[in-house]
């Protein structure tokens, strides 16, 4: 008897355990595809999940930081969804890696050319960022997902410092330090190409040697040769006239 109830009671406990975490596995993000360093580019996938039994999710917005406006950002494209690229001038153009932005891309929305992402599955939407500040440990998005139905959830809390995660944060990008070698990685680039170039003469040089090399035992061979013939020709003749 002990036994069931201790059973039932774990039973209950973990489905109020899967209840209250289940959100936490639903809420819009973004995650970058490797490494986001400071200073440098990176790829990341907003991942949208699908949180309703009766309706698809048809258009997904994320809006970017006008805080800390990237220069460049691309989307990747993708099958079943029109993607809108906005770019808008900035209220106070700002400096980043010596380079003057007035203007940057501010939104990003995909629309679905089909039934978009059904019941039960999630989709990610990829973009290339960049440059990435390097005054701040976090980027920001604002996302808003609409569904068939017309209904619209808007991830655009921010996490506060020591408080509880909000019912709907909005999607926060971490970013690691600044990758040796310059901002991009420009400079190991260089040396990079640097070293490949030298190492491609070095062994073009060390071919056209040793082809060198080659031609002139093969001349040497055909003469010692040619000289053996010779030889062989005039001692016959000896050995006949004797």
């Amino acid at each position: 008897m002990k036994a069931s109830r201790l059973a039932a009671a774990g039973t209950v406990a973990a489905t109020a355990v899967l209840a209250l975490s289940a959100p936490a596995f639903a809420h819009v993000s973004v995650q970058p595809e490797g490494a986001a360093a400071k200073g440098g580019y990176a790829v990341v996938d907003f991942k949208v999940p699908n949180e309703r039994d009766n309706a698809s999710t048809t258009q997904v917005e994320v809006n970017l930081p006008l805080d800390h406006p990237l220069a460049s950002v691309m989307p990747q494209p993708l099958e079943g969804w029109t993607v809108k690229v906005t770019k808008s001038k900035l209220d106070k153009p700002v400096t980043a890696h010596g380079e003057k932005i007035g203007e940057a891309v501010t939104k990003v929305t995909w629309t679905a050319d089909g039934k978009g992402i059904e019941p039960g599955f999630f989709q990610k939407f990829p973009l290339s960022i960049g440059a990435l500040p390097e005054d701040t440990d976090s980027l920001v998005f604002k996302a808003v997902q609409t569904y068939s139905d017309k209904e619209v959830v808007r991830w655009i809390e921010p996490q506060k410092e020591g408080a509880e995660e909000p019912e709907h944060p909005a999607p926060t990008l971490v970013l690691t330090a600044a990758a040796e070698g310059g901002h991009h990685g420009a400079a190991a680039a260089e040396d990079t190409h640097a070293e490949k170039t030298a190492e491609h003469t070095e062994t073009a040089s060390a071919a056209d040697g040793s082809d060198t090399t080659a031609r002139v035992l093969g001349v040497v061979g055909i003469l010692v040769g040619l000289a053996g013939v010779a030889y062989g020709v005039l001692a016959g003749r000896r050995r006949t006239t004797a």
